[in-house]
């Protein structure tokens, strides 16, 4: 009996700190989303290249500026260069905490700001591979979290947390993504439809390191398993804290953004 009680008494400082996996699913949310705080805004050039399933590619030329929202999720503004069907279309982004995120799209054919119902986000942006939904920044309060395993991703360490909304209208049940336990970025992330089958999956690559803090990818590529089609993105010139204020994110913006 005392030899119990011994080692229950051992065990108890364990069982005070002992973490569920809901916890440590929500601590490592809350870790990446800490690192990437403090950049400001961020402006790059992107390539989409659109592949259908029998190989065909297409590609479009875009710029794309995010500003940084202290107490509100971030704003973003996408502007497509090429070709010249799509020139001066520009996709605008308010992305909120726990409201439904803003969204609108300026199509210059129209001469008119479509406002993107938050019904309709998990329709493909721009005929790509990524919806609305996937191109807003990831707030921590909108999704709730699960811890699941560790494991590698080209080598790299990862932690491997499952993610769902809280939110109504997502087009995704949840997504199971895998966190570099280096940088706490994505490095894959598996999305799952409204019937819980596999539907995307994400893979991030070519990381880089700026203003010794935040890290970038170079491409990220979205495959659909049920469809066989693929987008890539790849981004270059990267420019951390040039200035950018909410006025360039305004709707009146879009019309101006070419």
């Amino acid at each position: 009996m005392k030899k119990l009680v011994l080692m229950m008494l051992c065990l108890l400082p364990l069982m005070a700190v002992a973490q569920t996996s809901e916890e440590k699913g929500l601590e490592i949310a809350v870790e990446a989303d800490k690192r990437d705080m403090g950049f400001g805004d961020v402006s790059s050039s992107l390539t989409m290249t659109l592949k259908n399933a029998n190989g065909n590619t297409s590609i479009r030329k875009m710029r794309s500026k995010t500003l940084e929202v202290q107490g509100d999720g971030d704003k973003g503004l996408t502007i497509f260069d090429k070709p010249a069907d799509v020139k001066g279309t520009a996709f605008l982004s308010f992305t909120h905490v726990l409201e439904a995120d803003d969204q609108w799209l300026y199509l210059p054919a129209l001469k008119r700001v479509k406002r993107i119902s938050s019904k309709n986000k998990s329709g493909p942006f721009m005929g790509s591979e990524f919806a609305f939904e996937d191109l807003s920044s990831r707030e921590v309060e909108k999704y709730k979290y699960l811890y699941l395993n560790d494991d590698a991703v080209g080598g790299e360490d990862a932690f491997v947390i499952e993610v769902r909304p809280n939110y109504k209208y997502s087009g995704y049940t949840r997504s199971v993504v895998w966190i570099s336990k280096t940088t706490y970025q994505p490095l894959k992330i598996n999305y799952y439809d409204r019937k819980n089958s596999l539907l995307k999956t994400m893979v991030a690559t070519g990381y880089k390191q700026y203003l010794g803090k935040y890290w970038r990818p170079d491409e990220m590529n979205m495959v659909n398993h049920q469809t066989k089609k693929e987008t890539l993105l790849e981004f270059s010139d990267y420019k951390f804290q040039t200035g950018l204020k909410s006025r360039d994110f305004s709707k009146a913006s879009l019309k101006r953004a070419r």
